[in-house]
């Protein structure tokens, strides 16, 4: 599956009423370790089918970040029935990610 470009718009039909546990990338263009980060999402996405795996920009979308509680970036959520099962903030490698699915 390919990670799913998230907006204002349709983040709560996508990641909150999901029926399989979503991972959330916060990031913006302009931030270095986001660059770093998206090869690891990117790849999470296309192996585990069993997920749901977007981004969203903050910088087009700051509204959802700050609801979020979103202060740095990157910022992973794991969410699952709506619900925030885990944060990361930071760059984080994709076995820390996945022990927590």
């Amino acid at each position: 599956m390919e990670v799913l470009k998230l907006t204002t718009a349709n983040f709560e039909e996508t990641i909150l009423k999901a029926d399989k546990t979503a991972i959330v990338d916060f990031y913006a263009d302009w931030c270095g370790p986001c660059k770093m980060q998206s090869p690891i999402i990117d790849k999470i996405a296309k192996e585990h089918d069993e997920l749901v795996v977007g981004k969203l920009n903050v910088d087009d979308n700051g509204e959802i970040a700050v609801k979020y509680g979103v202060m740095s970036i990157p910022t992973l959520l794991i969410i699952k029935n709506g619900e925030i099962k885990k944060q990361f903030v930071g760059l984080t490698d994709e076995s820390d990610i996945l022990k927590e699915i």
